[in-house]
């Protein structure tokens, strides 16, 4: 139908208007309408690309163009204040109005179902206490450290200077800097940005090496021991894989790897930098154990660790088993869940590989508790953090500290527009566009930074003072409850095994462990 009726005006509607322009000239008008209609009609029917528009002529682009804005008017107009993915929309007004010094209090009630099967919630106490503001710190550096930061528990994850603009990163480098926190650099490198605010800063080496990386793509020692003794690096984060793209390497779409960009990772400008997915500067868990203690020296002392998305069970016992075979420790492990990430990443990878923050830090907890460690290294939870409650779920799960991405990138200006890949972020946050990146205002946005870090940070005090807690050593498991599917809520402490101290070093392994116990290898992963 759609078809005859584009023969029937190309056909019949333009010799009429020309006859009805000749008779009554205003109506030559009408070749405005008709002429794009007949041009655009033909490229349409002469197409190979779209199967619609070759059966719709015209009318098939409104399908397109109502396709173009369907997220806006799913996120403006259909989705509700709690059901918004990956952050609803409770939880972004939240980080906002914290950001901006407003009201975060919340009238009427509850938007959530209290009932609804996985909600999670704890406990308050009819004996509350004044929590001290001591708790907001922690020491991060292990017995093998000679330079321990103490750290803020709550802290910038890591956030690479391409993925974000360079006035995105000078506000978070900001922000830290105001508060007194940690500002992580992404595999990325230690660009000029990370460094102009002078906020402390967690470099993080990915398998690129970027920042310092030899000609050939391997790792520089000498370049990294220059940088890394730079009194503003506090830490050193080695990332052996990530929540949002496990086993992948890290993601920089051509459109965002400018001269600048290309200069500061030592890659060519314009490609596609596609980081490889594992490391060539060691091989194995007793190859990881011996880089950690290579650039803890080379570093002059300062705290290293590594970042890890929890997949096969037995390879992280591996690590484990190879600490123990070593004698060495690295001073923290972050713990990235499977929900985390905030840049490109392939949808399968995002989507089905890696465990859960929560269940990963549990095992994480369990495997450095079984092996008589855990009180000497530090656990960073990152992931989906935003709330004073995720500290409070996180520290009563096994974390001391965490680092949060996205919640950080809406005190700036996010919006959750979900354009971060494509270099095209409406807010000027995750693009590399130098007329969109002008929108972040570095000296407004680093006071939201900080702003919300420390609001966030007196939330978790005041929760866990309603709880009946004084210190963060006093939560565990059985503080994080969750709704089932019968109408009961059961603690992590009875949905989970939790290993006692030394319990792996044994000859008796706990069952549920034992298999995986056995696979670990200190030679391999």
């Amino acid at each position: 139908m759609v078809r005859k009726i584009y023969y029937a005006v190309a056909l019949l509607g333009l010799p009429l208007v020309l006859l009805l322009g000749w008779l009554w000239s205003p109506a030559y008008w009408l070749l405005i309408l008709v002429i794009p209609y007949i041009i655009v009609g033909f490229y349409d029917l002469t197409t190979t690309r779209h199967n619609v528009l070759n059966n719709y002529p015209v009318l098939g682009h409104f399908r397109y163009a109502m396709e173009f804005v369907s997220p806006e008017i799913r996120q403006y107009f259909v989705e509700t204040n709690e059901s918004g993915r990956p952050f609803n929309r409770i939880t972004r007004a939240l980080v906002y109005s914290r950001a901006k010094g407003q009201a975060d209090t919340l009238p009427f009630g509850t938007q959530f179902d209290l009932q609804k099967v996985g909600y999670h919630s704890t406990n308050h106490s009819l004996a509350p206490k004044e929590v001290d503001a001591s708790e907001e710190r922690v020491m991060l550096g292990g017995p093998q450290c000679d330079k321990p930061y103490l750290a803020s528990r709550l802290n910038v994850s890591a956030m690479s200077f391409g993925a974000l603009s360079s006035n995105a990163i000078r506000a978070l480098n900001g922000g830290a800097r105001d508060g007194g926190f940690a500002h992580n650099t992404g595999e990325g490198g230690l660009s000029p940005y990370h460094l102009a605010e002078g906020g402390d800063i967690i470099w993080q080496i990915g398998t690129g090496y970027f920042g310092c990386r030899t000609k050939e793509g391997g790792f520089d020692k000498d370049l990294f021991a220059e940088k890394a003794k730079k009194d503003v690096v506090k830490a050193i984060e080695i990332k052996l894989s990530q929540g949002a793209k496990p086993s992948h390497g890290g993601v920089l779409p051509a459109a965002k790897v400018d001269e600048e960009i290309a200069k500061i990772r030592g890659v060519e400008p314009h490609k596609d930098v596609i980081s490889p997915p594992a490391h060539s500067a060691f091989d194995g868990p007793t190859g990881l154990m011996n880089f950690v203690q290579h650039l803890r020296e080379m570093s002059g002392g300062k705290p290293v660790g590594f970042k890890l998305c929890i997949g096969n069970r037995s390879e992280f016992m591996s690590i484990c088993k190879a600490m123990l075979d070593t004698g060495i420790l690295p001073d923290f492990i972050t713990v990235d869940g499977a929900e985390g990430g905030t840049g490109a990443a392939p949808v399968e990878y995002t989507n089905r590989l890696g465990v859960p923050l929560n269940e990963a830090l549990i095992f994480v907890n369990n495997c450095l508790r079984g092996i008589g460690v855990r009180d000497k290294i530090r656990v960073i939870a990152s992931g989906k953090v935003a709330t004073g409650y995720d500290l409070i779920e996180k520290f009563a799960l096994g974390a001391d500290m965490c680092n949060c991405a996205r919640a950080m990138m809406f005190a700036v200006g996010c919006i959750q527009a979900l354009h971060c890949n494509t270099n095209r972020c409406p807010s000027g946050i995750a693009t590399q566009d130098p007329v969109r990146a002008r929108a972040v205002n570095v000296t407004q946005k680093r006071v939201r930074v900080h702003r919300f870090h420390d609001a966030t940070l007196e939330s978790f005090r005041e929760l866990l003072g309603a709880m009946g807690r004084e210190t963060v050593a006093d939560l565990s498991p059985s503080d994080i409850r969750r709704r089932n599917a019968n109408e009961c809520e059961e603690s992590y402490a009875e949905l989970f095994t939790h290993l006692k101290e030394g319990a792996l070093l044994g000859k008796k392994i706990p069952p549920e462990f034992a298999a995986d116990w056995d696979r670990a290898s200190v030679d391999r992963f």
